[in-house]
């Protein structure tokens, strides 16, 4: 079956396409492995408000809620068991996707967001979230906040691939690179198998244009500024992801088997509907790169999308971008720490949503 073209080339300059969803439907009517076949999706993400959605808004739980129900099992057990049923699905749809590339086929599930600042709780669950799924293609997420970083390294180094999420700046990226480098060098020192372990690097893009926008309104600054600031964020996120991957340091790792960390871009959805719906794809172009997409934003790009400015060619205006920023008066500082915290606190929301919704529905089944 043909594969859409714009889709093919945007994969070929080095972006691995992801979909941003997914749900049982979607693994069970066939459409994501439509999606692989003819959209070029490669990988999958998930998030609590995605698994939120797609368990209230679907009947085909109703079986397994109901022989959870009848073992009278926990919320949180039943909460696990489903959506690690789902994520176990997903990984084996992919799993010649991960024979093929070596390193895509790939499908994230997320440790519970609200362990996001305990570091111990968080390794453990990552570490019994990869043996409850016990698939090689899976991504376990873990949130980029300051507990989590010491979480990151030692997940890796017990040999977990790991989906670092909600990167807001620049500084934060680069500390998250370094704690994927010290769960590497802990791993060989071990005596592991650096070649098993992947990682991508989740730096967020359209909610930095969302915050920032509405400072700038704030400010009265401005606006040809708007809508600028959350490419350019990410754009020098990949300039730091380089000079990393230039290092004596990743090439010491490299030469052990090491695989690089490529950055994710996440939040790729517009949320201005005045801006192109397709920017935070088409000018976030280079190699070794993955951008994750709603379904609406991957079907955008295939049916309009053109590729813009490639990365590595737009590192002046990024800067020059974030710097009139910051000359208008923005606090880039508190809007990524804002960022962080409100991206936190959404996914508890989200997943306090779910925990109810599961916990409603075992209740119905008994």
């Amino acid at each position: 079956m043909a594969q859409n073209e714009r889709l093919a080339e945007l994969s070929a300059a080095g972006v691995a396409v992801w979909l941003d969803d997914l749900s049982r439907d979607r693994i069970h009517t066939g459409n994501l492995q439509q999606l692989i076949d003819e959209y070029c999706v490669v990988g999958v993400t998930s998030n609590p408000t995605i698994f939120a959605a797609a368990i209230s808004g679907s009947e085909r739980y109703d079986d397994q809620l109901h022989a959870l129900a009848i073992r009278k099992v926990s919320v949180e057990e039943a909460l696990r068991t489903i959506t690690g049923s789902d994520v176990r699905d997903a990984c084996d749809v992919l799993a010649p996707v991960a024979e093929r590339t070596r390193r895509d086929g790939r499908v994230s599930l997320e440790v519970a967001p609200g362990l996001a600042h305990d570091t111990d709780a968080t390794a453990a669950e990552a570490a019994h979230l990869w043996w409850l799924v016990d698939r090689p293609n899976l991504f376990i997420k873990i949130p980029a906040t300051e507990a989590g970083l010491p979480a990151i390294t030692s997940t890796i180094a017990r040999g977990i691939s790991v989906n670092v999420t909600l990167i807001f700046s620049l500084e934060r990226y680069r500390a998250v690179m370094d704690a994927y480098l010290s769960g590497l060098e802990q791993l060989a020192r071990d005596g592991g198998d650096l070649g098993s372990v992947e990682s991508v690097a989740s730096f967020f893009v359209s909610r930095v244009d969302t915050e920032i926008d509405k400072r700038l309104d704030a400010l009265g600054a401005d606006a040809s500024l708007k809508g600028k600031a959350g490419i350019a964020n990410a754009r020098l996120a990949y300039q730091a992801f380089e000079e990393v991957i230039a290092s004596d340091r990743w090439r010491a790792l490299e030469a052990q088997g090491a695989q690089v960390q490529r950055p994710l871009w996440a939040s790729t959805g517009v949320k201005n509907p005045e801006y192109p719906d397709t920017m935070y794809v088409s000018e976030l172009i280079a190699p070794d790169t993955v951008n994750t997409m709603p379904e609406k934003t991957l079907m955008a790009y295939a049916d309009h999308g053109k590729p813009g400015t490639p990365i590595q060619k737009a590192y002046d205006e990024a800067a020059a971008v974030m710097q009139a920023v910051r000359d208008a008066g923005v606090d880039l500082d508190d809007v990524f720490r804002v960022l962080e915290e409100e991206g936190v606190q959404k996914f508890v929301d989200s997943w306090d949503e779910l925990t109810e919704s599961v916990r409603g529905q075992l209740e119905a089944h008994r």
